[in-house]
């Protein structure tokens, strides 16, 4: 049984619909040439096909009635969230609102001196770039750009540029996820500490989430075996004693428990409670966990479509003690974990604990 702990306030995860110009082999939204032959109708399926996504007016309403709300925090991610044409409105109602906003990008868009520089101007908390090596082969293999010129070189660029953009201001924090995979396990600490040396402010590697019948489950997908060197890892990267913050102490430990059972049990889960996710087309779930958004009743479907955050965002007790632990669940701990990020003094972060 693992607890889940975290931060009071609630923490929404924010999907939208948007083009992204890479085409990630792992990308949790699946591949948009294998939906084209296969579209995917379950409820809670992520697809960048689009099927009835809400209108972008639809969308600037609701976070319109964030502010005031429990919500302490949102994360926008997509696709990539730095192309939906209306990002910027929204980003602004939402820090207009009091709402802390972390972007999750792949990083190319941070080349357009318009984008940075709002960010900056909009006072966001936090942008996190996807970059999952520091070697740039790696990095393109498994997240070829679609025009076949952009890649691992224009990611490293746009961070460069907006922490250059951001200049001696503490926001926003600017940070790499690492998604960490067998091939990639052993430069985990390296690409550490190449995020400091790019001036970034946190640095987060992530296990790899794929379901059992995804082609590259058996390819990519972390074992047991895998775990001396993952510790190995983490503990290098904790001696490093780098100028960025990490996830806490008992981080590895949790991935080591997903690795080793496909499926657990988590006591006071922050999922439902103080942490929920929203789709393109308004769902709104408990969490991201694929198993968690099967697992919920018909009289749980939710959707921010002509309703408020107060009456979408509602914590359920019945799901406090969660039996669908897995590598899903810890991808959310860092996000939970994010107070850290933001109430340290930029640069100067070396706690752990």
């Amino acid at each position: 049984m693992i607890t889940s702990g975290g931060q009071a306030g609630i923490t929404a995860l924010w999907a939208l619909r948007s083009p992204c110009p890479l085409a990630c082999e792992y990308c949790y939204f699946g591949s948009l040439e294998e939906h084209r032959e296969n579209p995917v109708t379950a409820p809670g399926a992520l697809s960048h096909l689009s099927h009835d996504d809400l209108p972008s007016g639809d969308v600037l309403a609701f976070a319109r009635t964030i502010a005031g709300s429990a919500v302490q925090r949102v994360f926008l991610a997509g696709g990539e969230p730095l192309v939906w044409p209306p990002i910027l409105s929204l980003i602004e109602i939402l820090r207009r609102g009091g709402v802390e906003v972390v972007v999750c990008t792949n990083g190319i868009p941070l080349n357009r001196p318009e984008i940075t520089r709002s960010l900056v101007e909009l006072e966001v908390d936090a942008v996190s770039v996807s970059l999952d090596s520091l070697d740039a082969r790696y990095h393109d293999t498994w997240r070829p750009s679609r025009n076949g010129k952009d890649g691992w070189q224009q990611v490293v660029d746009g961070i460069r540029t907006l922490v250059t953009t951001r200049g001696s201001a503490t926001a926003p924090r600017v940070g790499i996820y690492m998604v960490l995979t067998r091939s990639n396990l052993t430069s985990l600490a390296a690409t550490g500490r190449f995020a400091a040396d790019l001036g970034c402010d946190y640095f987060v590697p992530q296990p790899v989430s794929l379901d059992a019948d995804h082609r590259l489950h058996s390819e990519l997908t972390l074992v047991e075996g895998d775990l001396p060197a993952l510790g190995q890892q983490f503990t290098a990267l904790a001696n490093a004693r780098l100028p960025l913050w990490t996830p806490a102490v008992d981080y590895p430990g949790r991935i080591a428990a997903a690795v080793r059972t496909s499926v657990g049990s988590v006591r006071d889960c922050f999922g439902g409670q103080r942490l929920f996710f929203v789709q393109p087309d308004g769902s709104v779930w408990d969490c991201p966990s694929s198993l968690r958004i099967a697992a919920t009743p018909p009289s749980r479907h939710r959707t921010i479509r002509g309703n408020t955050a107060a009456e979408v965002f509602t914590a359920d007790d019945s799901c406090a003690d969660c039996a669908l632990f897995s590598v899903d669940c810890v991808n959310m701990w860092p996000l939970m974990d994010f107070d850290r990020v933001l109430s340290t003094t930029a640069g100067l972060c070396r706690d752990r604990a």
